[in-house]
Order: C-alpha cells, then structure tokens, then sequence
C-alpha cells in the first residue's frame, strides 16, 4: 500500500455541478474531494446555501482537504491589498463552512516583491486563523517567478509564521524546472496537500500550461520517485487528482473519476 489518501480535485470533472461533483467523488471510491470557489459560488448563486454543501459532503463521508483558490494577497498594496483581503476573508469564511482545514493561495505571476509578499502570506496567515482555516502557499511551474518548490519554502521560510505551509504538485515540478528532490526540504506538516497528475514528453516542460496536464503514468513524469520523496518526509495525506483537460470533460464524470483513481493507485503504490 502507498500509505496515501486519495482526493478527487473537481477540477478534473470541471463542467458537473459542485453536488454532482461530491456525489461523484463518493461513488468514485475517493476519500476527499477538494472544492472550487467559483463552484461554490455558482451554487450560491443559484439559490444554494453552504449548508447545502456541507451536507452533501458529510453525507457522501468525504473530507474536503482544501479549497480552491485566494489570489491577488500577494504583490498589491493599499486599497487593492485590502480588497483582495476582503475577497480572502470572504472564501476562508466558506472554507470553513464547507469544513477544509486549509486554502490554497495562488502566486503572483509576474516580477513580484518577496519581502511584500511574505509580509502579506504572514497577514493572510494570521487571518486563516479567525477561521481555523490554514491558506497554503502554491507555487506554479508557468508563472514568471513562483515556479518551484524552492521558491515557495523562500516566502513560508520569510514570513515567519508556524502555520505556513504548501501545496506541491509534480506538473508544476517538471515544468517548472524544480527537482522532485526539493521535497525532502519540507516537513510532512509543511504540505497542505498534493496534487497528483503526469505531464507529455512533448510540448518542453516550459511551453506547458493546464490543458496539457494527463492521467498520472500516462506522461513522462517519474512519479515513483515523487511519491519515494513524500514517504521519506513522512507524507501521508492526500494525493489529489488535478486535470484540466476539456477532452476529459466531454467524457462521463464517473467514469473519468474511476479511471484517475485507478492510474493515482497504480502510480503510487508501484
């Protein structure tokens, strides 16, 4: 066994209802589900409350290890910053809600300021607090500076705070450019979750974005080695499975749901 725990990122079924998409996860046979803003506020919008999705979860007996995403904390100061606060507060307050013990917070994508950031990460933590809600630091292999495991233990090792932590992903190491080994530089605690996928060989890792994302073992990634690290930290949380692939989205859900289950078991626990 890999000794992880299995999650369904909903973003991999992205086009079902936020309902659906917990119902699915169940049958799927997944533990957990993590659950988008833009999701949840489309379910608000059409008449839903958080109950409602609360209620689905606790029903379907999945755990929701995070929710998905706060942006724009990190590099504006000002009026901006603190409406980009109030847009934080607002999803840490449905994080709770819904029950995630953890947030991801998006990076900036161009030339930022550390020093700024970090101070804002230690502000953004200190608010999660209000809610008993950790945000996680994510780093992304496209973005201009925020690209590698190292780049993202810089800012949670600058602002200085025992919560900070981060989401890992083995696409944003490979086409980032960051080593998989970069992961024995973390503690166990300091990973929020990870996301699970694989990458193709073609494109080069630097031209990739989402869409281009596969079922883990079917790319080029040496997912072996990645999950060999994450044992050796003492990981044993959540894998979650994170597509973006409209191809994936025409198909049937469940049977998407089943298939990236199948393809994260067979890559972790080779």
């Amino acid at each position: 066994m890999s000794g992880f725990r299995y999650s369904l990122n909903s973003s991999t079924i992205k086009p079902q209802p936020i309902l659906k998409k917990i119902a699915i996860a169940a049958e799927a046979g997944y533990e957990a589900i993590e659950l988008w803003h833009m999701d949840i506020d489309a379910h608000l919008e059409a008449g839903g409350s958080l109950a409602d999705i609360r209620k689905a979860v606790d029903d379907a007996g999945l755990a929701v290890p995070t929710t998905i995403h706060i942006h724009g904390w990190f590099q504006p100061a000002g009026e901006e910053h603190q409406q980009a606060m109030d847009e934080a507060r607002r999803k840490l307050e449905q994080a709770a809600a819904v029950g995630a013990p953890y947030a991801v917070a998006g990076p900036p994508h161009g030339v930022c300021d550390r020093e700024l950031g970090a101070k804002h990460y230690h502000e953004l933590l200190e608010l999660g607090r209000e809610f008993g809600v950790i945000p996680a630091m994510e780093y992304l292999g496209f973005v201009q500076e925020f690209k590698t495991i190292e780049d993202a233990i810089d800012i949670i090792n600058r602002c200085d705070h025992p919560d900070a932590c981060i989401v890992i992903d083995p696409f944003h190491c490979y086409v980032g450019g960051g080593p998989i080994e970069s992961i024995g530089k973390l503690k166990a605690e300091q990973i929020a979750v990870s996301h699970f996928n694989d990458a193709p060989a073609d494109p080069p890792p630097s031209t990739q974005h989402d869409p281009d994302r596969v079922m883990p073992g079917d790319g080029a990634i040496d997912l072996k080695l990645y999950c060999d690290k994450l044992r050796e930290i003492g990981y044993d949380g959540f894998l979650s499975l994170e597509l973006f692939r409209e191809d994936l989205w025409q198909q049937d859900p469940l049977e998407v749901a089943k298939i990236g289950l199948e393809k994260m078991r067979a890559a972790a626990e080779a």
